[in-house]
């Protein structure tokens, strides 16, 4: 039977909460987050169109979570699997919506494919990137670039989605809390949309 290794996994524990936590300290504050939440607010709010969130593997997780979020709070918003997309699913891209794309490289293929596909159906498209290399093609094919700071991963191989998933996490976050008070989002709207649950009897308290 195979021996494994012991390891001290308290201290493992206390390494990767303060990496991932510095992590998130270091994404770079800029005024294209003001930028990304104009084009959501003009497109969803004011038009009348919905954001559509879009990310392959852990990064696609985590475009679905952003995307229940920001309909929990008032903007109206799906997930787009960058896959299916090419099998028919982007016609769910209609006039005055805007696309929120995620890719830690910013290379990955099926997001980069995206781009040019949602363009061809709507050329005037506006499209929000999230990226760990501001210098990637898919960075350079948005309309507005949010860096996560591009800080390693804290899995042994530096290579499984976990820093940079947990600051997607937070990009997400302070887009919807930025948009729920720009919109001016109440708890009584709130409690619309959560009938069920300890959250949904909380809103109606």
């Amino acid at each position: 039977m195979k021996e494994f290794e012991k390891i001290d996994v308290t201290g493992l524990m206390r390494d990767i909460l303060s990496k991932e936590a510095q992590a998130v300290s270091d994404i770079p504050v800029s005024d294209a987050y003001a930028r990304a939440v104009d084009l959501i607010v003009e497109h969803v709010a004011r038009r009348g169109g919905k954001l559509i969130t879009s990310g392959m593997g852990k990064a696609g997780q985590i475009a679905m979570n952003i995307a229940t979020t920001f309909c929990s709070t008032g903007t109206p918003a799906t997930y787009l699997h960058p896959a299916e997309a090419q099998h028919g699913d982007l016609g769910i891209i209609q006039r005055d919506d805007v696309l929120l794309l995620l890719s830690n490289s910013g290379k990955t293929r099926e997001i980069v494919e995206l781009v040019d596909l949602a363009r061809n159906l709507n050329p005037d498209i506006p499209i929000i990137v999230i990226t760990g290399d501001p210098e990637s093609l898919l960075a350079k094919g948005g309309n507005v670039t949010l860096f996560t700071g591009g800080a390693p991963e804290v899995c042994p191989l530096g290579l499984t989605p976990t820093v940079s998933t947990t600051m997607m996490t937070v990009m997400g976050d302070v887009l919807v809390v930025a948009v729920m008070k720009t919109i001016g989002f109440t708890k009584a709207e709130y409690a619309k949309r959560h009938h069920g649950g300890y959250l949904g009897v909380k809103s109606r308290q």
